[in-house]
Parts: C-alpha cells; sequence; structure tokens
C-alpha cells in the first residue's frame, strides 16, 4: 500500500509517499503560510519521481499539529478532500511526534519543542525504544520559562528538537545543560509522517477522517482577540 503524507503545520511544508519497501518521494518547501498554493503541485511532483499515478494511493496520513492554525487548517482540508475523492482511509499524526521520531536512536530523553509564537511553545518529552520514541505524556502549551521548570524538575538530560527549540536555543542554554538536533531536523518531515503512518496502518490505527481536527492546545487567534476585545467593553 502506498501512503500519501502531506505535513503543514509550521513554516515549511512537504508532502511525500512512501511503500511497503520505504520512501518513494519527498517534497518539502519553506513557502511561509503559502500552504495552499504549494500542497497540489507538491502531490503532482511527488507521484511523478515516484512513478506512480494518485489513484494507485492506497492511505492519506496527516500531520494534525501542534503548530501554525492556518498551515493545520490547510493540509488537513487537502488530506481530507484526497481521502473522500479516492474513498481512502486516514491516519492522524502530531508535528511533535514526528520531529522527535529521527532522535529515536540517541541515548537520552528528547524534548520535542515547536514554536507557538506569542512567547510560548507547544513541546511533549519522548524516550527512545526499539524502532521508534514514546511519548511520556499529552502535548502542553506553556511559556518559556514553564518548560525549563519541567526540564530542570525532571534532573534528566535531553536533547533539545523543533523550531520551537531553535528560536530559544540562546535563553535555554542560559538556564538548563542540554543538546540540539542537528538544525535540519528541527522541522516535522514529510517522510517521517508516512514512515510513522506505515506502522500506524499495520497496527489498523486508522482515524475516521470526519473525526480529524487540528490538534490546537490554545484557541486561535482570532478567538483571543475577540475576546480581549469583549473584556475591554
Amino acid at each position: 500500500m502506498i501512503i500519501l503524507g502531506i505535513e503543514t503545520a509550521t513554516q515549511r511544508a512537504g508532502v511525500a509517499l512512501g511503500g511497503p519497501d520505504g520512501l518513494l518521494a519527498s517534497i518539502e518547501t519553506g513557502g511561509g503560510r503559502r500552504h495552499a498554493e504549494s500542497l497540489n503541485p507538491a502531490v503532482e511532483q511527488a507521484c511523478q519521481h515516484a512513478g506512480i499515478t494518485i489513484g494507485e494511493i492506497g492511505a492519506v496520513a496527516i500531520d494534525i499539529g501542534p503548530g501554525l492554525f492556518t498551515g493545520m487548517r490547510v493540509g488537513i482540508a487537502a488530506a481530507k478532500a484526497f481521502a473522500y475523492a479516492l474513498e481512502l482511509p486516514m491516519i492522524a499524526v502530531s508535528s511533535l511526534d514526528l520531529v522527535a521520531f529521527p532522535l529515536r536512536f540517541s541515548a537520552g530523553r528528547v524534548a520535542a519543542v515547536i514554536d507557538a509564537r506569542k512567547g510560548q511553545v507547544f513541546y511533549a518529552f519522548y524516550a527512545p525504544v526499539p524502532g521508534g520514541v514514546q511519548r511520556l505524556g499529552e502535548p502542553v502549551v506553556s511559556s518559556l520559562d514553564e518548560l525549563v521548570a519541567e526540564l530542570q524538575l525532571s534532573g534528566e538530560h535531553h536533547i533539545l528538537v523543533g523550531d520551537g527549540a531553535l528560536r530559544y536555543r540562546d535563553q535555554l542554554t542560559d538556564v538548563i545543560r542540554c543538546d540540539y538536533a542537528d538544525e535540519f531536523l528541527n522541522f516535522p518531515s514529510a517522510a517521517a509522517l508516512v514512515y510513522l503512518a506505515r506502522g500506524a496502518a499495520l497496527r489498523g490505527q486508522w482515524t475516521d477522517a470526519a473525526l480529524i481536527q487540528p490538534m490546537y492546545l490554545r484557541e486561535p487567534d482570532a478567538q483571543i482577540n475577540w475576546q480581549v476585545r469583549q473584556g475591554a467593553r
């Protein structure tokens, strides 16, 4: 079965195709928030590189976040459109799982940290296990100070990865001892998405397309701004 992966949770968007023998094609762009314009051409290009037609795709995997509100909505809408049009099953994966996965061979715990803007970060902790990483708790959104406090409280040495770790590296280095992943690993990967999705598919862990929603962890900015204006009256 060939799986189409769509990843749009951060400023970098990507699509990938994976089959029984591994990755068939991967297209990633750094197009900021212009995900809607880049997705369909990227899927077509990936199919051309893989030498397949869209009709040969057997499932659709989507990164549900947390991440950029607009990017997540665009990606999920596109993934659902493909799934409904081709009558395909879907698999949902968290962006934090995707950035942690490449560190599955690390010696210590992993902290996946994604920039949430407004001085906040999304994060989750992971432990390497045979074949991947195991999330040690639910993803959360907090201030950088709260993340630092939790890292210090754990008493564990961590490898930090994600665009949040990249953005706040100087501040984090000043207060905690940790290592950092290579810079190219700091964004969710569509290639990792199809890899994780294949494992989920083999375990029968499908997600009803109608139930797939962005993992916001906090209210969208438009709702926050509306509440602020209402409170100011």
